[in-house]
């Protein structure tokens, strides 16, 4: 893995114009890492661009140093590009060119390890992490904006430091981004104290769709696009609702569904020992033990939740 660390930076160095790529739908994880990296290129003057395909991009993020230089128009040329937190490339939602390097840092594992160079530790709790290891391993100083950027990483993608894959480790990383000036409670008042009133009028509509089954074990909410463009909301608004749910101390798995593209995209957050990976698996998705997502071929919620409820129902929840 260090071996793969040395030969990143060298890939970097020889390139002429990078493309940091992003997924769709783009979480924190996948942007503060992208933002990372742009802001070390920055301040290394090395050519590159940060990619998204959306024009939607989470808006509570803007406060990142460079987030307004993402872009979704694809550069005439580029010889290196850089997946982050992308597990499979149909993710970044455009074909780019074949004949180019390709990096790819994530921390879900996948059957199809696509890059040249595979970072991939899913023993992280975040993208982040695996990224602060790239700086680390390489002598590479963390300024201010990169370690702002990695932090708010590893914090929104560990759940606020919640999720079984934060250790001990994790907290030695937070210590050492601190150590650079960054403040916790900036970030905190940035990501936690700045929401439109509008997402406060789509939470209800969202949580009224609240079902249990399996003695209340299994919930489902979902959401429909009437209600974003009634109330204004972004979809973004309304992802943490899968962890709220989840707080309902006799749910055990949530599976949160939102049709996309003519396909219900199904959000799955579990707790204690029951892995959703397994369960998004048989619809060919994927992610972790406590979370994951998949998509299902209709655009029907309630087709949607048949079918999930079909494999739920097999899961031992006791």
């Amino acid at each position: 893995m260090e071996n793969s660390y040395k030969k990143s930076l060298q890939l970097i160095n020889e390139a002429h114009y990078i493309l940091i790529v992003t997924h769709l739908n783009p979480d924190p994880d996948t942007i503060s890492c992208s933002l990372a990296l742009s802001n070390f290129m920055f301040e290394n003057k090395i050519k590159h661009k940060v990619f998204n395909s959306s024009n939607n991009l989470p808006r509570v993020l803007n406060f990142l140093p460079r987030f307004d230089k993402i872009t979704t128009q694809i550069p005439k040329y580029y010889d290196l590009v850089i997946y982050v937190d992308c597990a499979d490339q149909r993710r970044v939602g455009i074909d780019l060119v074949d004949d180019v390097k390709i990096i790819n840092i994530d921390h879900h594992q996948s059957n199809d390890n696509f890059g040249i160079i595979n970072i991939v530790d899913d023993t992280k709790a975040s993208t982040a992490e695996v990224l602060y290891k790239f700086f680390e391993l390489n002598n590479l100083k963390i300024s201010k904006n990169i370690a702002e950027c990695l932090y708010v990483g590893i914090y929104d993608d560990s759940i606020g430091f919640t999720t079984p894959r934060t250790s001990n480790k994790t907290f030695q990383t937070i210590n050492k981004l601190v150590d650079t000036g960054i403040s916790p409670s900036d970030i905190a008042n940035n990501l936690l104290r700045r929401d439109s009133l509008a997402r406060y009028r789509i939470l209800p509509k969202i949580l009224e769709t609240l079902e249990l089954h399996l003695e209340g074990k299994f919930a489902t909410v979902h959401i429909k696009d009437s209600w974003i463009e009634e109330t204004g909301a972004s979809t973004h608004e309304c992802d943490d609702v899968v962890n709220m749910v989840l707080n309902i101390a006799i749910v055990e798995v949530v599976a949160y569904l939102r049709v996309i593209d003519n396909k219900v995209r199904i959000s799955l957050r579990s707790k204690g020992d029951i892995d959703v990976s397994n369960i998004a698996k048989n619809f060919n998705g994927g992610g972790h033990k406590n979370a994951a997502g998949l998509s299902i071929d209709t655009n029907d919620i309630s087709i949607a939740k048949d079918k999930l409820f079909c494999v739920i129902k097999t899961i031992d929840m006791n």
